[in-house]
């Protein structure tokens, strides 16, 4: 009974970074800000900083001359970024697509990697994850009616004995994302919050930091890689008709 007692009380410390830092009246309804809001924040923030920084040294960049540290790395993101999706999508589509799909592969990231800061990342909640995947949603059918025409809705019924399985897997399509990103960096940010709410205090300085390497880097790119890759190909099913 006593043991039960003092693991109930360790449990009960540890933290999973949920936390609410103020109460906003809308439209009748308590809404929280979330360390969830705060880690979208600050990578919204990174993200502008660094495109803002990136489009100033390429104007001033001198044609004549090699180019420095910082466009080194500009060029790097944006040649890894082209590759990715002309692998993924092909060379005649890829440009419609490169800003979204660069854009979704950074955020992913960075939101992944905040761990390492101390921060509970912001696709550990639902709401994140759900909501990247809803944008997803609406750009495949974006693609599909721009490529297929009237025939996108048709095909949903051919043939008409499986049309309600048709129409279960496009609506099951943003579902499934959206939990399996969840699911896998929310699995991280558990682990790690009993990790350092129950072992020593001594042992936190350096052991969790070889589970980092796996749960924040290893696995948050990864997971980025699988949703953008996914995003890809949902999009691109919609070329093989054009």
């Amino acid at each position: 009974m006593l043991d039960n007692i003092v693991l109930s009380s360790a449990v009960m410390d540890v933290d999973f970074g949920i936390k609410g830092y103020s109460k906003l009246d809308f439209f009748g309804s308590d809404v929280y800000l979330t360390s969830s809001h705060i880690c979208l924040l600050i990578v919204a923030v990174i993200v502008l900083v660094f495109a803002i920084a990136a489009n100033i040294t390429i104007r001033r960049a001198d044609p004549g001359k090699a180019p420095g540290g910082f466009l080194n790395v500009i060029e790097f993101i944006v040649s890894a970024v082209d590759n990715m999706v002309e692998g993924g999508m092909g060379i005649a589509h890829a440009a419609s697509y490169t800003n979204y799909i660069g854009t979704l592969f950074i955020v992913l990231v960075l939101c992944n990697l905040s761990g390492l800061l101390g921060l509970r990342p912001a696709t550990a909640d639902y709401g994140s994850t759900f909501a990247l995947a809803m944008i997803t949603f609406f750009m495949i059918h974006y693609a599909g009616f721009k490529y297929q025409k009237v025939s996108r809705v048709t095909n949903l019924f051919k043939p008409l004995i499986l049309s309600p399985i048709n129409i279960i897997g496009e609506i099951a399509t943003p579902i499934s994302m959206s939990l399996r990103l969840f699911g896998n960096i929310l699995s991280g940010t558990v682990m790690m919050g009993l990790i350092y709410g129950l072992i020593p205090w001594f042992l936190t300085i350096a052991w969790p930091g070889v589970l980092h390497i796996y749960f924040d880097i290893f696995s948050g790119c990864i997971q980025a890689y699988v949703f953008v890759m996914l995003t890809m190909t949902f999009i691109s099913q919609n070329f093989e008709t054009e």
